[in-house]
């Protein structure tokens, strides 16, 4: 009788998508995925997580990001684009499904809501919002700068974070004020700074660009249990 061990197996990975609901490699136990569709530069987030000390990986491969403990999913470009880059890569299915925690960023962060009016797209629908445009007159377009949030709800991103001082934001689109909200920001209205849903956490400033307190917020959702 041959043994598991000495079946020859090409693809490191089958093994592990046959068995993954069971059995996590501990190479990517407490691993972070950093999604990249091709669409950023990442080096800001990795500059972070590297001064966090934390393990991570850069990567588009459906397995690694299903095996690793935490996801961060970034975006600063267009959701037309930025979704159709996601189809391309066969994500799109996995992520709408994924329950372990996650961490829009950004254009991540409205990627993870229902629809986007920017390109009319349906999107990941973790969060059963829409996305909409800032356009009223007297508003910033881009909502470009550092600005301060709010506070409305508990919400273990903001741990030991001192949120009177101002986070980078850089968004022409929002997601309006809703039940998810944990932390709002104006521009003319007031929009969504931060929302959350189960294990689903989603930041429209870009916690890699805001100094000290920004990478506070990353650490609060690397170490989420």
């Amino acid at each position: 009788m041959i043994s598991a061990a000495e079946i020859p197996v090409k693809n490191p990975y089958f093994l592990l998508n046959i068995f993954s609901h069971f059995l996590i490699s501990p190479d990517y136990a407490l691993m972070i995925s950093v999604i990249n569709y091709k669409t950023d530069d990442l080096t800001p987030i990795e500059d972070a997580l590297k001064q966090l000390g934390a393990e991570y990986k850069v990567t588009a491969v459906e397995t690694e990001i299903c095996a690793a403990d935490k996801i961060i999913f970034p975006g600063t470009k267009d959701a037309r684009s930025a979704i159709k880059k996601v189809h391309l890569l066969n994500l799109f299915s996995m992520l709408r499904m994924i329950k372990k925690p996650i961490l829009g960023i950004g254009l991540g962060m409205q990627l993870l809501c229902e629809f986007s009016c920017e390109g009319n797209v349906a999107c990941l629908g973790h969060f059963p919002v829409r996305v909409s445009p800032f356009e009223a007159p007297g508003m910033r377009i881009p909502n470009l700068g550092s600005f301060n949030i709010t506070p409305v709800r508990d919400c273990l991103l903001y741990k030991g974070v001192d949120t009177t001082k101002p986070f980078s934001f850089h968004n022409s689109f929002f997601v309006g004020v809703n039940d998810y909200t944990t932390a709002t920001s104006e521009n003319g209205i007031l929009f969504s700074a931060s929302i959350k849903k189960d294990n689903c956490f989603g930041v429209q400033f870009h916690p890699e660009l805001s100094g000290e307190e920004g990478i506070k917020v990353l650490k609060n959702f690397i170490e989420y249990a």
